[in-house]
C-alpha cells in the first residue's frame, strides 16, 4: 500500500495540521489544545474527577494529571474535595478558567469553520461521521 493511501499516514498528517491551527488560535489565551479539552469538559459537564476527564478526552490518567497540574499552577482550575465522598477530588474551573469560555469557544468555532472551508455541508457531515466512527466517539454530545 502506498503511504499516501495509508489511513494512519493520512490521519497523522491531518491531525498535525489541525493541531497546529488550534495551537496558533489558542495562543492568545495562553492555553494549549489539551488544556482547551479539559476546560471544554468542565464547561460542558461541570465539576469532574480527573478520571472522568481522562475518559472523556481518551487520555491516560498519568497524562491528564500533568495537564491538570500545569492548569492549576496557571490558575485555570482548582481541585476540590468532593463533599459527597471526601476521598475523591473534583476538578472545577476557576474564575479565570470561566472567563476564557466565551473567547475560546468563539475561536474554536472559527477554527472549525476555517478547517472545513471548501467542504460542502454534506461533506462536513460525512467527514464528522467518519471520524466519529473511526474513533468510536458517541454522538450524544451534539
Amino acid at each position: 500500500m502506498a503511504l499516501q493511501s495509508c489511513i494512519n499516514y493520512l490521519m497523522t498528517v491531518a491531525q498535525h495540521q489541525v493541531h497546529q491551527a488550534f495551537s496558533a488560535g489558542l495562543e492568545q489565551f495562553n492555553i494549549t489544545p489539551g488544556q482547551y479539552g479539559v476546560l471544554g469538559c468542565l464547561w460542558e459537564q461541570g465539576p469532574c474527577t480527573p478520571k472522568e476527564i481522562a475518559q472523556i478526552l481518551q487520555l491516560e490518567n498519568s497524562t491528564i494529571s500533568g495537564v491538570l497540574d500545569r492548569m492549576q499552577k496557571r490558575g485555570l482550575i482548582d481541585r476540590v474535595v468532593d463533599p459527597s465522598d471526601r476521598r475523591s477530588v473534583r476538578v472545577v474551573p476557576t474564575e479565570e478558567g470561566l472567563a476564557l469560555k466565551e473567547g475560546v469557544l468563539k475561536v474554536i468555532d472559527q477554527l472549525n469553520v476555517q478547517i472545513l472551508e471548501g467542504f460542502t455541508q454534506e461533506q462536513r457531515a460525512v467527514l464528522l461521521d467518519c471520524l466519529r466512527q473511526v474513533g468510536r466517539v458517541d454522538r450524544s454530545g451534539e
